[in-house]
């Protein structure tokens, strides 16, 4: 039986949300966001590992306890230019200090989605296991779409039948995302679906019914912080 492995590159430092901190060690309930991240694949009985990628140069990690993570947590300080470049050298990194296979699932999960719920996570296990490539977890495009020109004009109303948000985890077999990323031109791939997609493969989309969206502006935070309050409520 093949294993899971959570892998969050965490080497950028999300400049659209105006702070000097890197965006995923921003206090969300009282904690780093990326601590939220962690925590729910901590919680997840089908996690062998969590593996946190993080820049050689990162000014914040050992800033913070994480202790009550240690027994499934490896950090490696390999992160690389673009989010591609960290999952990459993370994979490679990873091979043996944590034992993987070329058949283990790698679940890659952005650090700054602190929102993922148990359900949504077991919803994407449960509908991959069998999979023969993969898939990730997303949700419908619900609003207008319109295509706009350098000076902010619209161009034209683009349509939304068939398009989804893309979210993460997106979970791939290791030896199947290692060839992917092999191929590709990094610097122009922004999630790991696009280099699967790049191989000539049709990745699973998994409708994801929580709230699991990708903290990038300060308002984000603000919405993350109520939700998880409202989830924390006796």
């Amino acid at each position: 039986m093949p294993n899971y492995f959570a892998l969050l590159p965490a080497a950028g430092y999300g400049s659209r949300m105006g702070q000097h901190t890197p965006k995923q060690y921003l206090t969300l309930a009282g904690k780093p966001m990326i601590y939220h991240a962690i925590r729910a694949f901590f919680q997840s009985t089908h996690i062998k590992r969590i593996i946190v990628v993080l820049s050689p140069q990162d000014p914040e990690w050992a800033k913070h306890d994480w202790q009550t993570f240690s027994e499934k947590l490896t950090v490696l300080y390999c992160g690389g230019e673009t989010r591609a470049d960290s999952v990459f050298n993370g994979l490679n990194t990873a091979a043996e200090q944590c034992a993987i296979d070329a058949d283990d699932w790698i679940l890659v999960h952005d650090a700054a989605r602190p929102l993922l719920t148990q359900q949504a996570l077991n919803q994407l296990i449960e509908t991959l296991i069998d999979d023969s490539v993969g898939g990730l977890l997303a949700v419908p495009v619900a609003d207008t779409l319109k295509r706009g020109s350098p000076d902010a004009r619209v161009i034209q109303t683009e349509s939304r039948e068939q398009l989804w948000q893309a979210q993460t985890p997106q979970m791939f077999r290791r030896a199947m995302l290692l060839k992917a990323l092999r191929m590709v031109e990094k610097s122009n791939i922004t999630d790991d679906a696009s280099a699967i997609e790049a191989m000539g493969h049709h990745p699973k989309l998994v409708h994801c019914i929580d709230d699991n969206f990708k903290v990038t502006y300060p308002q984000d935070l603000a919405l993350a912080e109520l939700i998880l309050h409202n989830r924390n409520k006796p």
